[in-house]
């Protein structure tokens, strides 16, 4: 749960609107203050669940992201190298540059990185019935394998806020996105979404796992 949630429910455990009789005269006032006290707790309310709509978006992206970069990892022929130094001749007429695999090198990360976030019109979105949290799944894969699209959301609106979450993610996290899939590393939607990151809370964390 992110601050502001756990703040919204902080608030709403000590506020109390009920209305005591109260004398005549001060009858007007009581009513003022229990609107008041009202609108306090509806406003707390939206403001929790908009910190976790937020949230789910921006776990179920990180997550989506992770997987959609593994993958096109896999697709790049092993045997494909890229030279890496520097071009300028030395004094002894020889250069610095050496010949490495393209694929999680910094330049293919990087080309990735500008076009991944594209993937994300592949995904809809599903509401966990045990907890329901937002989680982001693919309706259309990779191979060509059926997807189940039961109570999944498909529409121009999923797909852009989709589409709008990754790009964020993808530049405020570029360096630690390239750190990870630098080489192969073992947990990373773990290690990057929920440690490193914090974009994942520890019990969306376990949904998804779970799934």
């Amino acid at each position: 749960m992110i601050q502001s949630e756990k703040s919204a429910v902080v608030g709403l455990h000590h506020l109390d609107c009920r209305l005591w009789p109260l004398p005549t005269p001060k009858k007007m006032n009581g009513w003022i203050s229990s609107t008041v006290c009202l609108s306090i707790i509806l406003s707390l309310q939206l403001s929790s669940a908009f910190a976790r709509r937020s949230q789910d978006l921006r776990c179920g992206v990180c997550r989506a992201l992770v997987d959609e970069l593994e993958w096109e990892i896999s697709q790049v022929d092993p045997k494909k190298t890229i030279q890496i130094g520097s071009f300028r001749i030395n004094p002894d007429g020889s250069q610095s540059i050496v010949e490495v695999p393209y694929a999680r090198s910094e330049a293919h990360l990087t080309e990735l990185l500008e076009r991944i976030c594209e993937n994300m019109s592949d995904y809809g979105e599903k509401v966990d019935a045990t907890t329901h949290r937002k989680n982001y799944v693919r309706v259309i894969s990779h191979d060509g394998t059926k997807m189940d699209l039961s109570e999944t959301k498909i529409d121009g609106d999923v797909t852009s806020s989709l589409k709008f979450a990754c790009e964020s993610i993808a530049e405020e996290y570029e360096d630690e996105l390239i750190e990870f899939f630098s080489h192969e590393a073992e947990n990373v939607k773990d290690r990057l979404c929920s440690k490193r990151t914090d974009l994942c809370d520890h019990a969306l964390h376990l949904t998804h796992d779970e799934l």
